[in-house]
């Protein structure tokens, strides 16, 4: 079976935000949209987001870093927010294994949300119904769009290439082989939801520099004491220049 997922690689994230923004700006103007924003700048905030970029420091002082976690809806292979919905709303698509919102039956009752242990699922205080990423499904499936396009809009726009989509159940899938090779690991797997979408851990890169690649081959101190120099007895340029 078919499961299309996202797999993020965090030693490459940079935090730019092009994935969020670019997430904002297709989808509220398409099937799932509008996403609301109400008090985007207040004292609190509201706003319906379906990719958010968490960033924060690990380690203790002067030994730190900053880690960039972009987080979603995970695509979990066994949703729990699919069988806690009251009215059938939230569902799992068998043909590619997307987890969707009908927002027609959904009632913004939020069990999804408090079902979701990863709390990727948020309440449009506009319509009043929960909305979740969808992978793009109206992109990926767009058959008037190059089939270049046919990515979900962050993976489309990440600018260092931190984002791959594909199918985790296909082997030779670019996901699978970056999952196999890299490391790839699930979200909180103890939840036992198999979230679909996988993460490339952060790895300290170890780098080697010898005592000869600490000095510049063509360094200009070693330029300049070759040049011929004037006498201290010419005069300078003080002593014949007018500023």
């Amino acid at each position: 079976m078919t499961q299309l997922a996202l797999v993020i690689d965090l030693n490459v994230c940079v935090g730019c935000q092009a994935c969020v923004t670019s997430c904002k700006e297709w989808n509220t103007s398409g099937a799932a949209g509008t996403l609301s924003d109400q008090n985007p700048y207040d004292a609190d905030p509201t706003g319906t987001f379906f990719n958010r970029v968490q960033t924060f420091e690990v380690g203790e002082y002067p030994n730190t870093e900053t880690v960039h976690f972009p987080k979603s809806c995970l695509h979990c292979e066994d949703p729990p927010c699919v069988p806690v919905c009251p009215t059938g709303a939230s569902y799992k698509r068998p043909e590619d294994g997307i987890v969707l919102v009908d927002y027609q039956k959904c009632i913004g009752c939020k069990y999804c949300s408090w079902a979701c242990p990863y709390g990727a699922r948020e309440l449009d205080e506009k319509q009043r119904v929960m909305k979740k990423c969808t992978l793009c499904v109206d992109r990926i499936y767009d058959k008037a769009l190059p089939e270049r396009d046919r990515r979900p809009a962050c993976v489309m726009a990440c600018p260092t290439q931190a984002r791959l989509f594909g199918d985790i159940h296909n082997p030779s899938s670019a996901v699978s082989v970056a999952i196999r090779e890299s490391g790839g690991y699930q979200l909180m797997p103890e939840w036992g939801t198999q979230p679909a979408n996988h993460y490339l851990p952060r790895r300290k890169t170890q780098l080697r520099i010898h005592d000869d690649e600490l000095e510049r081959a063509d360094n200009p101190r070693k330029i300049d004491g070759k040049l011929p120099k004037p006498a201290k007895s010419e005069p300078s340029l003080d002593d014949v220049t007018s500023w």
